[in-house]
């Protein structure tokens, strides 16, 4: 009987040490910095009921990513407003964007969320794991080229004068007035009844031009509601034949 147990406990504990081999406990990737940037552009609607744990996982990303090369730019796309519920941040110019990345990143159908990482790759936005690793492995890169900005306000107009260096044949650079926070009482659609958190929304988005230089300028008409201390800008210069994102700068807008 002793001998028959003595086999029992071995068989248990060699069963145990092939378990504990194939099996790997996950830990979390965390945002690193390097010299590198990573512009996450995430395409969301009110009216779509997987969207807001996307919105809520780029305000954990914005917390966690403070004073590193992390851009987040959120475009509520109108497709969805069809289908009972009108989004206020909504634009068909946002649903064409994504359009437009769908024909970049051979992805068809577009959907929501759906978030794009400098231009290159995409992932569904709620993907946490994935879009954490995604910003480590492009913080992680040399960028290919530079952008400075400068902002001043002027009523409800901004002058804005840019630079960008090395930047690929056939790029602009886009220019988005960014609303840093804000929240929305969802009456009907998918998420009737819910009050929506959204971080870092798209409020213009405008593209300009590149000299042989590099340099220019720009006139932005402000929304009429902005807020300064609720907002700020981001250019960044995009491939036109690609979409790849090669460079990117912040600016804050003071209240004059």
């Amino acid at each position: 009987m002793k001998i028959g147990h003595v086999y029992i406990v071995v068989i248990i504990l060699a069963v145990t040490v092939v378990i504990n081999s194939s099996y790997k406990i996950p830990t979390p990737v965390k945002v690193k910095d390097g010299n590198g940037f990573a512009v996450l552009e995430l395409f969301t609607s009110e009216g779509c009921s997987s969207c807001p744990p996307a919105d809520e996982l780029m305000a954990k990303i914005q917390q966690e990513s403070a004073g590193k090369s992390v851009y987040l730019l959120a475009y509520h796309v109108d497709y969805w407003d069809r289908l009972g519920w009108k989004d206020v941040f909504s634009s068909a110019e946002y649903s064409n964007r994504q359009m437009q990345y769908g024909r970049w990143l051979n992805v068809s159908p577009i959907y929501t969320p759906q978030v794009i990482i400098n231009g290159k790759t995409q992932f569904v936005g709620s993907e946490a794991a994935d879009i954490r690793h995604a910003i480590s492995e492009q913080l992680s890169m040399k960028p290919v080229a530079t952008l400075t900005i400068q902002a001043s306000r002027e009523g409800e107009r901004l002058n804005i004068k840019y630079r960008a260096v090395h930047a690929n044949s056939g790029s602009r650079v886009l220019i988005a007035v960014v609303q840093k926070a804000a929240q929305s009482k969802v009456l009907r659609g998918e998420n009737a009844g819910h009050l929506l958190s959204h971080a870092q929304i798209v409020r213009k988005l405008q593209t300009e031009q590149l000299s042989s230089t590099g340099e220019g300028n720009a006139v932005i008409e402000l929304p009429k509601d902005f807020n300064a201390s609720n907002g700020e800008i981001i250019g960044f210069v995009q491939d036109q034949h690609s979409g790849e994102i090669q460079a990117v700068a912040k600016v804050e807008v003071n209240e004059r």
